[in-house]
């Protein structure tokens, strides 16, 4: 089968910006990872987007026809086109060097039991502003045909793990605004599982922006510093969510952290980290066997304090995806590539072990970029 370059792109439910990653494929295995770049969003952007994800949330299916959602959906397109310009003087490419680009969007709403999930960007826009071919709307088909939508980077997860020489259980596990996790067993054909954990990075972020006016919990030095608020902590792990069977997807405020009241700022970042932390181990319950290694990547791998409290909480190494050579920053960016390229060809995005879905689900939809007169 013949070989796409692929140039992905993911801006995920942190919204702090654009992920772009390049590399090539056949859609089944990856033989060139390629340069990628990330592109953090101004302020008033990332203000905007927290805007348009509550606006969302009342608006749900009606979103996308909001017009001040739909220009900053332009406006996300126009960010995400300066980045596929940015990573092709990077990787000393022209257009014509790419065949496709897997645009992901910007998801606002996700609400999958109703059969929604709102994602903004202008695939079209983006063509013409590239000159590129774009694969964009991934999550509406598999929602359509009864799937969560979510996670969707599983299918690329297992195609590193097959090609890692790994022949034991592992998890990947992605800690970005919301958590989620792949169980692959190599030994086992890539018998693979995938679901949602929980909050991932989003109410700490949200905690840290209030109380100290930071985007995050940098090295989690907030965490190191303040105790964990025991009684806050078991009233949000008994959140009946956490018992559901998977599949099982969130939306980015699906949790609060109302549960901490007067909590001291120090104090309820070390107890959201611990709660993140906590998710996981409720979510390995339901895993067909234990991993002998939990693959974490996005940016909850950067703080220190959580990955330390997933080692004590977990039977099995908890190791940063570099330990394997993968990229952790650059990774849900390629899952986009390797997504639209199995779009392209036609083959599944989805199974009813990712999603949930009744059978393997294809999706996304093509915009060609304008013919050159």
């Amino acid at each position: 089968m013949a070989e796409l370059t692929v140039i992905g792109m993911m801006s995920g439910t942190s919204g702090d910006g654009v992920d772009a990653a390049l590399i090539r494929t056949d859609g089944t295995r990856v033989s060139w990872h390629g340069p990628w770049l990330s592109l953090p969003y101004e302020p008033d952007l990332r203000l905007q987007l927290s805007d348009a994800m509550r606006r969302a949330a009342i608006l749900a299916a009606d979103a996308p026809r909001d017009a001040a959602i739909s220009a900053l959906g332009r406006t996300l397109s126009a960010r995400h086109a300066e980045a596929v310009r940015q990573l092709l003087a990077r990787a000393g490419m022209s257009r014509g060097d790419v065949d496709l680009i897997g645009f992901h969007g910007q998801t606002l709403f996700h609400q999958p039991d109703a059969g929604i999930t709102v994602q903004i960007g202008d695939g079209e826009l983006l063509a013409r502003q590239t000159g590129i071919d774009v694969i964009c709307d991934f999550r509406s088909a598999d929602v359509a045909a009864g799937g969560q939508g979510a996670p969707l980077a599983p299918l690329y997860h297992r195609a590193l793990a097959l090609s890692g020489n790994i022949s034991v259980p592992l998890a990947f596990l992605n800690l970005g605004g919301v958590g989620n996790l792949t169980w692959i067993d190599p030994a086992e054909d890539g018998q693979i599982l995938a679901f949602d954990t929980g909050p991932g990075n989003g109410l700490l972020d949200d905690w840290c922006m209030r109380h100290f006016g930071e985007s995050c919990d940098r090295d989690g030095r907030h965490a190191a510093r303040g105790q964990v608020d025991r009684t806050a902590l078991a009233r949000m792990l008994a959140d009946p969510w956490f018992d559901l069977p998977p599949p099982k997807s969130l939306d980015r405020h699906d949790f609060d952290s109302g549960a901490l009241g007067r909590c001291a700022p120090d104090d309820g970042a070390a107890t959201l980290t611990a709660f993140t932390a906590r998710t996981v181990v409720k979510a390995a319950r339901f895993l067909p066997a234990v991993p002998r290694h939990w693959m974490v990547c996005g940016g909850g791998r950067h703080n220190p304090v959580l990955m330390a409290m997933l080692a004590r909480a977990l039977s099995a190494p908890v190791l940063p995806v570099e330990e394997k050579g993968w990229r952790g920053d650059a990774l849900e960016a390629e899952a986009f590539a390797y997504l639209a390229a199995r779009s392209l060809l036609g083959l599944p995005l989805s199974l009813p072990e990712t999603t949930g879905v009744s059978a393997p689900q294809t999706g996304g939809v093509c915009c060609p970029a304008p013919q050159e007169a």
